[in-house]
């Protein structure tokens, strides 16, 4: 439990001069790319306080200058952090509403152009979701998203969430498969301790939204590359 408050630790000290200078920065000029910048930098940091080690494979395999939607498997709170500072360019992703609604985290969040969602299902506040996230597409942001929708308590994959493949569809953004693993030892869901360890990130090549006739067939096609990257008892 010292190795996570001491990263709780790292990462607010990094975060309150960052926050201070770098948000009302980019209120003023309308540019979120530095306060983007820093704040991944402060991720690694953390991950270096808590003896994380990154493995990424497969960063070729990103088409360069087109809007993706990265779509990852999820096991562990530190998902969100071991992909995103890797992913190439600037990306938004899926969040919770309640955390936006935080005063400095939300707002830098909201500023960066994450998308809220709910998880209670409301078809309204999904179709808000859907059209926020193809306005970020078509910034030339991407999207990350972790297509389970929750994190799996076991590790094993679990049903995907339709939205990102109706949002693929309806976009032609191509559809990035990511598997994620490690993660569900160093931080396992319901339990806050962190631990040191290797983390693996693996891009696989562009699905492309057009090649399906069927968002079913594209959610297929997809949780299969995400499968094929992960150990064989993950692959549920």
């Amino acid at each position: 439990m010292f190795r996570s408050l001491l990263v709780a630790a790292t990462v607010v000290a990094l975060s309150i001069p960052t926050a201070l200078i770098l948000i009302p920065l980019a209120v003023l000029t309308g540019n979120v790319g530095p306060l983007y910048t820093v704040s991944c930098a402060i991720v690694r940091a953390g991950f270096l306080v808590a003896g994380i080690r990154i493995r990424v494979e497969g960063l070729e395999r990103v088409p360069a200058g087109r809007a993706c939607i990265f779509m990852s498997n999820h096991v562990s709170n530190l998902d969100p952090p071991a992909l995103i500072p890797r992913i190439p360019g600037r990306t938004a992703a899926f969040s919770k509403r309640s955390i936006m609604k935080l005063p400095a985290l939300g707002y830098a969040m909201r500023l960066a152009d994450f998308i809220p969602v709910d998880r209670r299902g409301n078809v309204e506040s999904a179709q808000q979701s859907i059209a926020a996230a193809k306005a970020v597409l078509g910034k030339g942001l991407h999207i990350t998203t972790f297509v389970e929708g929750t994190r799996s308590k076991d590790g094993r994959m679990l049903p995907f969430k339709k939205g990102p493949f109706y949002l693929a569809k309806e976009t032609g953004a191509p559809c990035i498969p990511v598997s994620i693993y490690g993660t569900e030892t160093l931080m396992a869901k319901g339990n806050a301790a962190i631990h040191p360890g290797t983390v693996r990130v693996i891009f696989h090549a562009p699905v492309e939204p057009s090649d399906f006739e069927t968002r079913e067939e594209l959610l297929a096609a997809v949780r299969t590359v995400i499968a094929s990257g992960l150990p064989e008892w993950m692959r549920a």
